[in-house]
């Protein structure tokens, strides 16, 4: 992260203050820019299908899970506001 910030630095060093010389330094950072995006890109790497189907199987417990909590919750919450309009509509 330090050698990007340096770049940036440096390049906006390099271009100054006058909009003049930050238009004339554009194409450098903009190339700049493509090289540190192709250096980052070589570093991603694809999850192997076991860790796809791991982290999906997680994905869809935890769904599932909540879903649960959510109608539980939403149930007693019903059960909850129905008995209160009934005990005021006796009234």
């Amino acid at each position: 992260m330090a050698v990007e910030t340096k770049k940036m630095a440096n390049s906006l060093a390099a271009a100054g203050g006058n909009f003049g010389e930050q238009i004339k330094s554009w194409p450098e950072r903009i190339k700049s820019f493509y090289t540190d995006v192709r250096t980052e890109m070589r570093k991603v790497t694809a999850p192997t299908w076991k860790e796809v189907r791991a982290t999906t199987t997680v994905v869809i417990i935890t769904v599932a899970i909540f879903a649960l909590y959510f109608w539980v919750i939403d149930f007693f919450i019903q059960r909850g506001v129905s008995q209160l309009f009934n005990y005021f509509k006796g009234r």
